[in-house]
């Protein structure tokens, strides 16, 4: 693999799109701690230092942005508006039958849809930035940092305009780096600088695990960690490259003098259909209820059950329910994702059936069968790996975004799997043998 990327980097065209992309990835590195206008700085480090920053209810927010949420810095809200909204845009979609006009469309269709998604992950960033402003002004980012109150000197409402506006147009500027990638670079550009995100907390993590560790000066815990990361990376590739190989012939058709189809192929049901998503949505949920108990100050029944059962990762309700979710969301997403009917209509208008299965219902029937039995274990697999983190969080004394946890294991492996397939149909296409020789 190390040969193959050298001599991807001898071809003069490709060298161009890689160091084009890793140009773009060091300029949205340095975007991520240069501080928003009005923030004390200072006083933010101080509240980093004091507190452990990877964990709390913005754990999550705070790994996608490579940590410059918590320290409100211009891209502190990262990618995850863009994630939002192409998902949001997704889920329309299915219920809105412009949206589902568009679709079929083709480019151009897709396009507009694309457009739309900038629209919308402009309006959340507006949103997300005045709930970020709110609550770095209120003290709530860093509840037990005694400069908490003093992050956000000057509470204006000029100076928070000011705040909001920066933050949106950073997220503006993360999705315009990223369509460069996309169009000049190796492609994929939003997934690879959210891979990015992920990627540079790592050594963070890796060494709090060292220092927190006990045994052997720490070293032992960081082993442990290196380990359980290498297994869980060989099982999410497995599971992700595992697919149902369902088969499809086409029949013989003569159209003048000649004959069309008569081919062999197959439809790839793949394990894991729902990707990482299941995983957002549900982790998204459970914060819902634990920022609202947070944001009310409240003493009630209502408030203090929630902060007992739902803000500690290690809780059994906590793990029961977010496992749960997962598992729902994960039938959820795919039921809106792989229309069966649509497969099985497509598939009688060019003249294909299933061996053995009857074209029309009976195969929509097989198709909806065959994937309710797939989704099983690959929802499961999902609920699995998102627990790591609640692991290890009781047996190493890690923090609950565990750099080896489901989420970040889930995207960086299946960016990293579709970026290393992009750089070798590249090189095919100069008659190289590829990656896997």
């Amino acid at each position: 693999m190390l040969t193959a990327f050298a001599r991807a980097f001898k071809t003069p065209d490709l060298r161009k799109k890689l160091l084009f992309t890793l140009g773009i990835i060091v300029l949205f590195r340095a975007g991520a701690f240069v501080p928003v206008p009005g923030v004390d700085y200072n006083n933010v480090q101080t509240c980093m230092d004091q507190a452990n920053a990877t964990q709390g209810l913005f754990g999550l927010v705070n790994m996608f942005s490579g940590g410059a949420l918590l320290q409100i810095t211009i891209f502190a809200l990262g990618i995850m508006p863009y994630i939002t909204a192409s998902i949001i845009l997704q889920l329309l979609t299915v219920v809105i039958p412009r949206l589902e006009a568009l679709k079929k469309e083709g480019q151009t269709g897709q396009a507009k849809i694309t457009q739309y998604t900038r629209y919308l992950t402009v309006a959340l960033a507006v949103l997300q930035g005045t709930g970020l402003v709110a609550t770095a002004r209120s003290g709530t980012l860093f509840r037990q940092c005694t400069v908490g109150n003093e992050i956000v000197p000057d509470q204006s409402i000029f100076k928070t305009a000011v705040m909001v506006i920066t933050m949106t147009a950073g997220t503006a500027l993360i999705m315009w780096l990223g369509e460069l990638v996309t169009d000049r670079g190796i492609g994929n550009g939003m997934s690879i600088l959210m891979f990015t995100s992920i990627v540079a907390g790592f050594p963070g993590y890796l060494w709090q695990i060292k220092q927190s560790g006990k045994l052997m000066g720490g070293w032992l815990e960081f082993g442990l960690v290196i380990l359980c990361g290498l297994a869980m990376v060989g099982l999410v590739v497995f599971v992700e490259q595992a697919q149902r190989r369902i088969p499809v012939q086409y029949a013989k058709r003569m159209i003048g003098r000649r004959s069309y189809g008569g081919t062999s192929t197959y439809i790839p049901m793949k394990v894991n259909q729902a990707g990482v998503i299941p995983v957002i949505f549900a982790s998204s949920l459970l914060y819902i209820p634990a920022l609202i108990a947070q944001f009310s100050n409240s003493q009630a029944d209502w408030a203090v059950w929630i902060e007992n059962n739902f803000v500690r990762g290690d809780h059994p309700v906590y793990i029961t329910t977010y496992f749960l979710l997962i598992v729902f969301f994960a039938f959820f997403y795919v039921a809106i994702s792989f229309n069966p009917e649509e497969v099985a209509d497509n598939m009688k208008k060019y003249g294909g059936f299933i061996p053995g299965i009857r074209a029309g219902r009976p195969t929509a029937e097989y198709l909806s069968y065959v994937l309710n039995r797939i989704t099983w274990p690959g929802s499961l697999y999902l609920g699995l790996i998102a627990l790591v983190p609640t692991v290890a969080l009781v047996t190493l004394n890690a923090n609950q975004n565990f750099p080896f946890g489901g989420t970040s294991i889930l995207i960086i492996v299946g960016v990293g799997l579709e970026t290393v397939k992009q750089i070798e149909s590249q090189l095919q296409q100069r008659h190289y043998e590829g990656f896997l020789r």
